[in-house]
Order: C-alpha cells, then sequence, then structure tokens
C-alpha cells in the first residue's frame, strides 16, 4: 500500500495569528502525559519521596534539560560546522534540528541535579524517567512523519510512502520508530516495571532502556536516510551518526547494568 503524504502541514491550528506546530503540540502532550502516568505510578506506590509535588517541581527541570540538551545536541553531533560559524542559528529552534541523544544527556543531566537538590537517589529518579520516555519518543516520531522529515531510503515493497511529492515512495522510518521507540520500548517498560524485580535495583531499568533503544534505533537506521549534511560516515551506505551514538547507548547501558548488579539492592 503506498501512501501520499505530501499534503501533510507542519502547523497543526491557529490561534490568535499564531501557529501552533506539530512538533510543538507533540513535545506538549508528551510531557503531560509523561507526567501524569509517573505520578499515577509512585502514588499506587504510595512512594513519600516521589509525589506530585516532586514531579510538578521537576517538570521544569526535565522540560529544559531536554529542550536544551537536544539542541545542543544536535549542533555538536550533527552540524558543528555550520554552527560553528553561525553561532546565533543556535538559538533558531523553529528551523528545527533536535537530538534524541542530546536530548536524553540533558534529561539525564536535569534529574542528576534535582535529585542531588531533593536528596533521592538519581538512579532511583531515572529508572522512573525510563518508563515514561517512549511517550515522548512516540508523538515526536509522529510529529517527524506529519512534518515529512527523517524519512527513509527509496522502497520498492508493498508498502511505502510519498513524501514532499517525490516520484517514488520511501520506508517511513518515522513510523517504524514510532513503533519500535514508543509502543514496543514502553510495552518493555511496563513489563519489567510490573512483573519483575527490576526497579529493586536501581539503575538496572536505565541501562535497559539504553540497550534496547540503541538496538531498536540501529535496525531503523538500516532504512532510514542519513542527515544530508553528514551523510553516511564510512562507504556509500554503511555507518550514521545515529548508528554511532546507539553503540555508545549500548556500551554504556552494560556498564550501567554491570554497576547495578554491583550495587546492594
Amino acid at each position: 500500500m503506498i501512501f501520499n503524504a505530501s499534503n501533510f502541514n507542519s502547523t497543526a491550528f491557529e490561534i490568535f495569528g499564531f501557529s501552533i506546530k506539530w512538533y510543538g503540540l507533540a513535545y506538549m502532550l508528551a510531557f503531560i502525559g509523561a507526567l501524569y502516568l509517573i505520578t499515577y505510578i509512585t502514588k499506587k506506590e504510595n512512594n513519600k519521596k516521589f509525589n506530585k509535588k516532586f514531579w510538578d517541581e521537576f517538570l521544569f527541570y526535565v522540560v529544559a534539560g531536554i529542550v536544551i540538551g537536544g539542541r545542543l545536541g544536535y549542533v555538536l553531533f550533527y552540524n558543528l560546522p555550520h554552527y560553528i560559524y553561525n553561532p546565533l542559528d543556535i538559538l533558531a529552534v523553529w528551523n528545527g534540528g533536535m537530538s534524541f541523544h542530546g536530548g536524553g544527556l540533558g534529561m539525564l543531566g536535569a534529574a542528576l541535579l534535582f535529585s542531588k537538590k531533593q536528596k533521592v537517589s538519581f538512579w532511583q529518579l531515572s529508572d522512573y524517567l525510563m518508563i515514561v520516555a517512549p511517550i515522548g519518543l512516540f508523538l515526536g516520531r509522529i510529529a517527524n512523519f506529519v512534518n515529512q522529515e527523517l524519512y527513509g531510503k527509496f522502497t520498492n515493497g508493498k508498502w511505502g510512502v510519498i513524501f514532499n511529492n517525490e516520484e517514488f515512495p520511501r520506508h517511513p522510518t518515522q513510523l517504524y520508530e514510532a513503533f519500535l521507540e514508543g509502543i514496543v520500548l514502553f510495552i518493555a517498560m511496563l513489563f519489567l516495571y510490573k512483573k519483575t524485580n527490576v526497579m529493586k535495583k536501581h539503575g538496572m531499568l536505565t541501562g535497559i532502556f539504553f540497550i534496547l533503544y540503541g538496538v531498536l534505533r540501529t535496525v531503523v537506521e538500516l532504512f532510514r536516510l542519513p542527515d544530508t549534511q553528514l551523510g553516511y560516515l564510512f562507504g556509500t551506505n554503511w555507518l550514521t551518526m545515529g548508528m554511532v551514538l546507539c553503540f555508545a547507548m549500548v556500551f554504556v547501558g552494560s556498564g550501567i547494568i554491570y554497576y547495578s548488579n554491583k550495587k546492594p539492592a
């Protein structure tokens, strides 16, 4: 089945002359959904440290961490030469350019600062965040699809999507990622949280998330086009920056699991 997405508009709606973009709307819904779920989980646990007030106050930290980290990650990992000569463009987030890996680092940096302020375990806080992180991944990839960006290679298969009025269909890698990084990863995190004792080892769920995300994202990278300013890092069709960062995630995730197993429950 071939679907034509060329008529999709990046603007969701306009209000009082301001355009509300799907990408911004996805971020807002992700933060609201994640806040609701994480508050529900800790309330059901009767966790006194991670109560509603804690999460309400943490929201500012995590929003700032994800936005700043996501932008700086894109600048450093994907288009540094351009921003060296055009530093003011770093602030032009409305022109696009956010990195999941940078956003993840920003989120963990915010968690580290807030955990020290509130005198709670950083790794326990991180584990809770991994449960709800796929919500943002799912909605962000759907927004990428509507915006007709980060799509895949041309395909001769029975399914594909035509972007930007091109002649041939491409792999809708945004939807592949929404399914794998959003739905599959969310189910995996919930299963581990509810059906295992993984939360007793602080940091264990974080390490597992790193490894699973790294593997799932690498699979999609095989079908996804690399950023035009970078291209492939090895040969003509092999090794993207996304793969390199995911390999690093798998390595770091393995180290976190090893460290978590060394600590007493």
